[in-house]
C-alpha cells in the first residue's frame, strides 16, 4: 500500500472553505431572514481571567467597523449574492509570546466560491486582535494595521 503525505495547509484551507461555501449556500444566506444582530464590542470583552470562545473572538472582530463596512459591501454591490463571512482556518491556536490567539480569515463568500480579504488573530484572554499580513510573514495590531493599510479604502475604491 503506499503511503501518501497531509495535504498541505493551503490544500486544507481550500477545502474548508468549499465545504463553508456550499453549508452557507445550501442552509444559510436564503436572503429570506435579516442576519443576527453582531454583539458590541463591549459585550465580548474579556479579561485575562476569563477566556473567551471561538463564537466570541468572532463576534469581537464583526464588531469592527472594517468589517462591518465590508460586509454591508459586499452585499450591496452583489445585489444579495455575495456576503462577507469568517472562517477559521486553522483550529490550533497560535501562540505568540505566550499568549493563544484563534486564527479567523473575513472572506469574500459568493455561491462558487470565497476569496479572503485578511486574516486576523483574536486573543483567547484579553482583547487583542492581530492581523496578519501575508506579504511579510508578520503580524500588526489594529491601530498599525488601520495606519499602513487603510482597510476602508479597499470598498471605496469599488
Amino acid at each position: 500500500m503506499q503511503k501518501r503525505d497531509a495535504p498541505s495547509k493551503r490544500v486544507q484551507f481550500l477545502g474548508l472553505v468549499v465545504i463553508i461555501s456550499v453549508s452557507a449556500t445550501i442552509f444559510g444566506c436564503r436572503g429570506d431572514k435579516p442576519a443576527a444582530p453582531v454583539a458590541p464590542a463591549a459585550a465580548v470583552a474579556t479579561t485575562d481571567a476569563q477566556p473567551r470562545s471561538k463564537q466570541q473572538a468572532m463576534a469581537a472582530l464583526m464588531a469592527l467597523p472594517e468589517l462591518k463596512a465590508w460586509s454591508s459591501h459586499l452585499e450591496k454591490s452583489s445585489g444579495g449574492k455575495v456576503r462577507g463571512a469568517l472562517i477559521e482556518y486553522d483550529a490550533n491556536p497560535k501562540l505568540i509570546d505566550g499568549k493563544r490567539y484563534f486564527q479567523l480569515s473575513f472572506v469574500e463568500n459568493g455561491a462558487d466560491a470565497a476569496h479572503r480579504w485578511e486574516s486576523f488573530l483574536v486573543a483567547e484572554s484579553g482583547n487583542d486582535i492581530l492581523v496578519e499580513d501575508a506579504a511579510t510573514d508578520t503580524t500588526m495590531t489594529l491601530d498599525q494595521w488601520r495606519k499602513d493599510k487603510q482597510p476602508l479604502a479597499r470598498i471605496s475604491a469599488n
